[in-house]
């Protein structure tokens, strides 16, 4: 309590400095000195509709995969029955302003296989505005995979290894590449690399007197990617086209038993995803005014088999096609009412086709068609930001399965946002918030076939005849110099898609349903406490100017959540995160990370018998060769404590999960120095964003 008492003594502090006059003689100084701060990359940027977290500088999230480093966010929830979810809110996943268009499983292991020194920041658009899809749900997250192109040719490698030794040994290695050029013709950009990755996990489901299923899983993944980009400037206008191809091939090896049978099985996977972007950005002589065009083609094509090792008997032979395109327009211009006002419009339209076959049957055929159009007012009067926007969507359903056709589902609704920020002095402001948004159901949840394993007695399966979710999220935000936030956020949820356990016979099945109403409650703290604050004392802290990413300092997140169910009864879940970062002789970086929660509560239909996600990792990390080499050496677990455990509300089921988590590693970046003295950076390629100051995910 002291210590945060401390802490807003010493933001008070600085709030009367700032609103107090600059002594004339001081000014150069003082310029000089923000420009030196302003050039260099901040670990967190609070934003007033998104938080961003820097990868590419912070050691302890570049370290091993995306996956594991999303997991240390503060914030941020992943796990077996929640999937990812941010501060409460449902995360509708893109990369480089792009939906990636993949899910649950699939989606991990897409995760899991991407190195983390092959992502520039992560953005959490935590209020999405009219000018994002009224399909994202409650909050968007943006993996930046994107770099600064550079005049003339630059190249960064990127390397990995990692170790585990549960019952033996297991290893992950990567290596990936990073080549870019520029010349008076065009820009172009190259990001390729590959990951072999092997895990292990086990997991439980039993009751009071019965083990139904006990799985040990040997996974063998291997995952390469390959991302382009060429930009070409007209005059004003540029023209850029980009092109992404991902492919993985994981097997497993799986040995079950349970109640009245024992088996050995064998697993496939496959999965190919292409990506295609085009996209020409009209500038005009009034530098506020922006048109762009952007058409998008995405597809997915997976297939999974099943094999029993002992008889070679087909237990599982799915698979499923995905087909997404979508055409866009975004127009922009600023104009003087009160002090300035953005005004911006846009139409989109958009179409996803679905098919998924059993044993060679489509057995869903499935289409989605959007239509939308959208208007939003961004206007600065005095220390107030005010945001006023609308946005009108148009669905079109249809489908049909093996024996059925799918219930249609044809609606135009209105999507309203409204925002209004009370800025008290430079990065110090209060935000209120409100938005409606639409979730409709991935293919994931729509999809009857099994894409995961099953056995004997526990299946997994999605439910085609779901309906989409209607959501109005509202959100109460203090922020100040980017590390210091208290917030408050409710979303009431109407028909929310979810996952729970159900017992089937004698046995379990995972399946998706749709719950009538759910309302989620939210409260989050994030709390900067400068080491200095002990040595040093609040007043010769105050003293100094220093940048916060290169101090040692402890930062503390806190979170509470709380799901209310008609059917439920349940307590609500606090998060605590506490990471800290410790500048050691030769400027060896030590960044420690912990996670945990508290047990007891309910997390929609499951009831926490172990903490989320509760581990404690530790990351060294220095630069060599003139800031051109970086290494990290880290250890995630240490303790090996991670492991899932939930009671399955409505049922007398436990599921308890443990994977290889204690994992050592070791992490380089080598930024290829150029001899030419001319090389500067420039506008990016791989990351097509419609704001260069505050990149945008468009429509």
């Amino acid at each position: 309590m002291r210590n945060f008492l401390i802490c807003l003594s010493f933001l008070t502090f600085q709030f009367s400095i700032a609103q107090e006059e600059t002594p004339k003689d001081s000014v150069k100084t003082t310029e000089l000195n923000e420009v030196v701060v302003q050039s260099k990359k901040k670990s967190i940027e609070q934003k007033a509709d998104r938080t961003i977290f820097d990868f590419s500088e912070q050691s302890h999230l570049n370290s091993g995969s995306v996956m594991e480093g999303l997991k240390k966010l503060p914030g941020l929830i992943v796990s077996d029955v929640a999937g990812m979810m941010y501060q409460g809110k449902q995360l509708e996943v893109f990369m480089d302003a792009r939906p990636l268009n993949i899910y649950s499983n699939e989606l991990t292991s897409y995760l899991e296989s991407l190195p983390a020194n092959s992502i520039e920041k992560v953005e959490i658009i935590t209020q999405p505005g009219a000018e994002f899809p009224a399909t994202s749900g409650g909050a968007i997250i943006n993996i930046v995979t994107s770099k600064n192109a550079k005049k003339y040719l630059s190249a960064t490698y990127s390397n990995g290894y990692s170790y585990t030794k549960y019952d033996k040994s297991r290893h992950r290695f990567n290596n990936s590449l990073l080549v870019n050029a520029k010349n008076k013709w065009f820009g172009w950009q190259v990001q390729l690399g590959q990951n072999f990755n092997q895990g292990y996990q086990r997991t439980n489901f039993q009751n009071e007197t019965t083990v139904l299923s006990k799985n040990t899983t040997d996974r063998e993944n291997r995952f390469y990617f390959f991302k382009t980009g060429l930009k070409f400037d007209f005059k004003k206008d540029r023209f850029l086209v980009n092109y992404d191809f991902t492919t993985s091939n994981n097997n497993a090896l799986i040995d079950a038993s349970g109640f009245g049978f024992n088996t050995s099985d064998k697993s496939k996977n496959k999965l190919n995803r292409n990506d295609v972007a085009l996209n020409y950005q009209k500038r005009f002589d009034d530098a506020t005014k922006k048109l762009d065009f952007r058409f998008n083609v995405n597809s997915v094509n997976n297939n999974f088999d099943l094999t029993n090792r002992v008889s070679g008997n087909s237990v599982l032979d799915n698979g499923y096609n995905q087909l997404f395109y979508q055409f866009k327009t975004d127009y922009s211009q600023e104009f003087s009412f009160l002090e300035k006002t953005k005004f911006s419009t846009g139409v989109l339209a958009d179409k996803l086709e679905f098919e998924a076959q059993n044993l060679g049957v489509t057995n869903l055929d499935y289409q989605r068609t959007t239509l939308a159009a959208y208007t939003e007012f961004q206007s600065t009067y005095k220390k107030f930001d005010f945001i006023l926007g609308g946005r009108l969507e148009s669905y079109a359903i249809d489908g049909n399965t093996d024996t059925d056709e799918l219930i249609p589902f044809n609606q135009t609704r209105f999507f309203p946002n409204a925002s209004i920020q009370y800025n008290i002095i430079p990065q110090v402001f209060v935000n209120a918030n409100y938005n409606k948004k639409i979730s409709l159901p991935n293919t994931s949840a729509l999809n009857p076939n099994n894409t995961n394993y099953q056995n004997p007695n526990v299946s997994f399966f999605g439910n085609p005849n779901l309906e989409p979710t209607i959501f109005d999220n509202y959100e109460f935000k203090i922020s100040a110099f980017e590390y210091f936030f208290i917030g408050y956020s409710r979303s009431d949820a109407n028909n929310q898609v979810m996952n729970r356990i159900i017992t089937d016979g004698d046995g379990a099945a995972s399946v998706s349903e749709n719950i009538p109403q759910v309302t989620i409650h939210n409260f989050n703290l994030g709390l900067p406490v400068p080491y200095m604050l002990f040595t040093k004392g609040l007043k010769e802290t105050l003293k100094f100017d220093f940048n916060p990413d290169e101090i040692n300092f402890l930062y503390l997140y806190v979170g509470h959540q709380k799901h209310i169910l008609p059917d439920v009864s349940g307590k609500g879940l606090w998060f605590f995160n506490a990471m800290s970062q410790i500048v050691l002789p030769s400027k060896i970086k030590f960044t420690a990370n912990y996670n945990t929660s508290s047990t007891g509560g309910n997390y929609f239909y499951y009831e926490n018998r172990a903490p989320f996600s509760q581990q404690f990792d530790v990351t060294f990390a220095k630069k060599f060769l003139n800031n051109n080499l970086s290494v990290s050496v880290y250890c995630n677990d240490i303790f090996n404590t991670n492991k899932q455990g939930f009671n399955a509300l409505g049922t007398d089921l436990v599921y308890e999960s443990k994977n290889d988590s204690r994992r050592v590693g070791i992490t380089l970046n080598y930024k290829i120095p150029t001899k030419n003295k001319l090389a500067k950076e420039e506008g990016n390629i791989l990351n097509n964003d419609k704001k260069e100051d505050q990149p945008a995910i468009g429509n």
